[in-house]
């Protein structure tokens, strides 16, 4: 090879080395440790996250959820934790949940967040993991499995480099993340539980990132239901809008979702979504199922109507001020009819607080010296409810944290394989630099 052909490869091989060099002069060696465990061991967890995908965990199925636990379970024993499966009452009809725990007393107390069930239940045809370049798809390979992959292997790497020594560490994975088993103060009491005793949360939902820049989120809006149940008096069609007929339940029924429409639409982080509608002379409604079924001609002034829907704020005073407004608004009752809205409560809500951004902050400590850009807050509007917003009220929390990818909750939902090691390395000197 000619000497001008070799100086400019030697130049480009100093250019692609000098980001290592300056990585290794920011990170302790203790952390370069750990970050070459997860570099040494990212075909091992591809290949743990391919064997727990390829097992079927939908919500309401109980044995998958167990055996994907049980594949987590042995695992983070062999690292010191104390891995305990717990159970739910039989009348909650889910599979229960996987915590481990560690106790030191050295640096601030961590809850790590991850669940271990799919919204893909055993009927779905979208079943297995399949490896497609740098992508590969599968029943929540994303959401969340992927996650839970993050959260292991950060552990896994920060036990090689003997950095678990003297933490106190929670590691909570609920069984039913995607279709919670009501009454909520029993499904989450464990969870609750965690976040009191703990001084920080870390949520390993699916990461956000776009063309602009990626994300980690401070903050996320609430989920909690309605239902509104309306009553007409039944006649028939040909007397509808009179004195001693008045409008219907369906008219009515109608008048309230517009005027919700009308005056409650537009305010930051606020949505309302009616998902369910019935309306007939004879109505049944089956909450349990969300189904419903409706008899009604088109001679007669229907008798009934039912609607559910959900509500999503940001704050606790947000949902509050727009539950009073959805009361008013039904309380105008047309003619003849009857009208009660009840509100169920879901998921709270994770505000943006000091503490939040103060974490990411710290993240964003971690991604200089990686030699990866700085990630910003996700706009709340683009995320759902999670479990981390149960425990917000107790820690700081930092959520989005799991694997990159796309496609969430629908068939073809994939994970960018590529950007996995990033995100376990991300994670292990995030708990890291908080335990010290």
């Amino acid at each position: 090879m000619s000497r001008s052909i070799r100086i400019p490869i030697l130049a480009a091989a100093l250019l692609a080395a000098a980001p290592a060099v300056a990585q290794a002069q920011r990170l302790s060696p203790q952390e370069q440790r750990i970050v070459q465990y997860i570099d040494a061991h990212a075909d091992e967890a591809v290949g743990f996250l391919e064997r727990i995908v390829n097992i079927n965990s939908g919500t309401l199925n109980v044995e998958g959820v167990r055996q994907v636990g049980r594949a987590f379970q042995a695992p983070l024993d062999s690292l010191g934790f104390d891995a305990r499966w717990i159970t739910l009452p039989d009348s909650l009809r889910r599979a229960g949940h996987l915590f481990a725990y560690r106790q030191g007393t050295r640096g601030r107390k961590v809850l790590l967040i991850g669940h271990l069930d799919t919204v893909f239940e055993r009927d779905d045809a979208f079943q297995r993991f399949v490896r497609q370049g740098r992508y590969a798809t599968g029943p929540g390979v994303n959401d969340m499995k992927g996650g839970d992959v993050v959260i292991l292997y950060a552990l896994k790497a920060l036990h090689a480099a003997g950095a678990l020594e003297g933490t106190t560490i929670t590691v909570a994975m609920t069984g039913d993340e995607e279709a919670p088993g009501r009454p909520l103060e029993i499904a989450r009491r464990e969870l609750i539980q965690a976040g009191r005793d703990s001084d920080v949360a870390l949520e390993f939902e699916t990461g956000a990132r776009d063309s602009a820049a990626e994300y980690a989120t401070v903050a996320r809006r609430s989920s909690s239901g309605w239902t509104l149940t309306v009553r007409g008096r039944t006649a028939h069609s040909s007397g509808v809008f009179s004195e001693g007929t008045g409008s219907g339940a369906i008219y009515e029924a109608a008048r309230i979702l517009t005027a919700f429409h009308e005056e409650l639409r537009g305010e930051q982080y606020l949505t309302f979504n009616p998902g369910l509608i019935v309306g007939g002379t004879d109505v049944r409604h089956e909450a349990g199922e969300s189904r419903g079924t409706a008899f009604g001609k088109n001679n007669v002034v229907a008798q009934t109507a039912v609607v559910t829907g959900d509500i999503r704020t940001l704050t606790d005073d947000q949902l509050r001020r727009t539950r009073e407004r959805m009361q008013a608004i039904v309380a105008r009752h047309l003619p003849q009819t009857q009208a009660e809205i009840v509100f169920s409560e879901g998921y709270p809500s994770m505000p943006p607080t000091e503490g939040n951004q103060a974490l990411l902050d710290l993240l964003n400590t971690v991604n200089r010296d990686l030699g990866t850009p700085a990630m910003e807050a996700l706009d709340p509007g683009r995320r759902g409810a999670a479990d981390v917003s149960f425990v917000a009220p107790y820690v700081d929390a930092l959520a989005g944290l799991g694997a990159n990818g796309s496609g969430a909750h629908a068939p073809g939902e994939r994970i960018d394989l590529e950007t996995l090691p990033l995100q376990v390395k991300r994670a292990a000197l995030l708990i890291y630099r908080l335990t010290r």
